[in-house]
């Protein structure tokens, strides 16, 4: 079965960088990824699929020298209403929509602080087939020191609360979706390991920037080792910017050779 993700889910995350071949050289080398060309040879920009034991995790995209760096896209049933809230709710329509092939549609927006995330209305490709395993999308996180909570609320019906240690972002039924998909233990695994309550409905959360930083989402891909990953990122030429031990994960902040942050997390919960 197809992992499907419900209006207003975070759905896939892709990069765009100046060269295509050292960014897969690099991530193949730090996450184990596979890839496998999903534009058409005759298309004016290349777009590759990352892959996990087969199943799509993440994209890689040609852009520019100073492109963007990690992308959050959300699903939604139909863009037109959604492009329509954000404007009402403050918020601006950066790009698109734009077709992209069978796929299906996107559009970009930044919320009113400025923090860019996008939209995918699902044709043929519905998001990442794997998640929260080692060297697979984990999180995605919204990085701002005064985050427009409400107009996240308002475009996309979210429920942004504070989680003991952390503020939260949930789709209220979302873990309802996976426990009659493709997650039926979700909620006996969860509680195994004493997650807050609501946590099967999470799909982020809310953090501080760091300072000197505007506010953004970031990306966060899951492994089986924290430190391994990081020396494997020095050896390929990134770097480590920070590392952090919680009661939950130990993390690293790393910045790709191309100049792309994003953070990888090792899941370490409670005994």
């Amino acid at each position: 079965m197809q992992r499907t993700y419900p209006h207003g889910v975070t759905s896939w995350v892709d990069l765009e960088q100046a060269d295509v071949d050292a960014a897969t050289a690099f991530y193949g080398a730090v996450l184990g990824w596979t890839f496998h060309d999903a534009a058409p040879p005759d298309a004016p920009s290349r777009y590759v699929v990352a892959q996990v034991d087969g199943l799509d995790a993440a994209g890689i995209g040609s852009g520019t020298p100073d492109g963007p760096g990690w992308q959050t896209y959300v699903s939604v049933d139909d863009l037109q209403p959604v492009l329509d809230a954000v404007a009402a709710a403050g918020g601006t329509v950066t790009a698109g929509p734009t077709v992209a092939g069978e796929g299906g549609t996107w559009a970009e927006l930044a919320d009113p602080t400025g923090a860019v995330l996008r939209l995918w209305q699902a044709n043929r490709r519905l998001g990442a087939q794997v998640v929260n395993a080692p060297g697979a999308w984990n999180f995605s996180d919204l990085h701002a020191d005064d985050p427009a909570t409400g107009f996240y609320e308002t475009v996309f019906g979210w429920e942004i609360t504070d989680a003991w240690f952390a503020t939260m972002i949930r789709v209220p039924g979302y873990g309802d979706h996976l426990a009659a998909t493709t997650d039926p233990d979700i909620r006996e695994r969860q509680a195994s390991v004493s997650v807050p309550p609501g946590f099967a409905d999470a799909i982020g959360w809310v953090a501080p920037a760091e300072e000197g930083e505007p506010p953004h989402w970031h990306v966060t891909f899951a492994v089986a080792d924290r430190d391994a990953t990081a020396a494997l990122v020095t050896e390929n030429g990134g770097e480590v910017l920070a590392v952090e031990e919680s009661q939950w994960a130990r993390t690293a902040t790393v910045r790709d050779p191309q100049g792309a942050v994003f953070t990888v997390s090792q899941f370490t919960p409670p005994e």
